[in-house]
């Protein structure tokens, strides 16, 4: 048995483990939803989002502007919301990328253990903060995502090599990083545009950081997804709407592109985050 395959079939038990608590915690209180959340506007958020996020763009920083725009939560409940309802379709996304390009199984597997360590630590710390706090976080962390989004588009970060393995300092310079990435997507921080610009510049493939951020993601999501959960930390019907139609989304992304013009969507995403942040930032003084 590969290690690809033994990945796969370790993310499809936690993808079951996941959705039976998901799925048993949102019938348990499906007469108390949230009544400012509209399941059909919270799925096309999560379709939309989510086909992007296949292709590279990232769901965090894009989906939060648009729940805050169509006033579909309440910040609080942000950093859960977000990790609960994009596990799902962030699996499915790793389902089809681990399989399709060649990563060297020991860098593979360690930084997925890694930042599924990560996220572990940092749900438990970011399930009990307070709304103003929780605000303030996610402005920092939306910010720094568009700088790092920007470094990359503007050419600051390097263009990344041919390896597609580590070894030595830098498989634990890789490791060490990708551990800090997964404690920082319990705070709402993508871990896509960080984690590529970590491939890059320890001089891996770029094709390498699709399999490594979306198993990443996909490994570390359903661990700390249960623990904000069973904290009640989320919101449950645009969770369940996202997770529903992102996989609609995702599968869209997979079979049916083959290229799309991605740089003005790009510009785009980083203004976004840009005037999310800031708005965040504002809110948290008056919460």
């Amino acid at each position: 048995m590969n290690a690809s395959l033994v990945l796969l079939s370790v993310l499809a038990l936690l993808l079951a483990g996941f959705s039976f608590i998901f799925v048993k915690d949102y019938v348990a209180h499906k007469d108390q939803l949230e009544s400012e959340t509209n399941f059909v506007t919270s799925g096309i958020i999560g379709m939309v989002v989510n086909f992007f996020d296949t292709l590279g763009i990232g769901s965090f920083a894009p989906t939060t502007a648009l729940l805050r725009t169509f006033k579909q939560i309440d910040d609080r409940v942000l950093p859960g919301t977000l990790n609960v309802a994009c596990t799902i379709p962030v699996i499915v996304e790793a389902f089809a990328f681990i399989r399709a390009v060649e990563v060297e199984p020991i860098t593979l597997t360690s930084m997925l253990v890694a930042a599924s360590v990560g996220s572990y630590f940092g749900a438990g710390f970011m399930s009990k903060l307070p709304k103003a706090t929780v605000q303030r976080v996610m402005a920092v962390a939306l910010g720094l995502a568009g700088l790092v989004m920007l470094a990359q588009m503007l050419g600051i970060f390097p263009g990344g090599g041919e390896a597609i393995g580590l070894t030595g300092v830098a498989l634990v310079i890789g490791v060490v990083g990708n551990m800090i990435l997964g404690a920082l997507m319990t705070a709402g921080v993508g871990l896509y545009a960080p984690c590529m610009a970590l491939v890059y510049l320890l001089g891996m493939s770029p094709a390498v950081a699709f399999p490594i951020m979306m198993g990443s993601c996909a490994y570390l999501m359903p661990i700390c997804s249960v623990k904000f959960i069973k904290e009640g930390a989320y919101n449950r019907k645009a969770s369940m709407a996202i997770a529903v139609f992102g996989v609609v989304g995702v599968l869209i992304a997979v079979f049916l592109v083959t290229s799309l013009p991605l740089t003005v969507l790009k510009w785009l995403v980083v203004c976004v985050i840009a005037y999310t942040s800031i708005s965040m930032f504002k809110a948290s003084k008056t919460a």
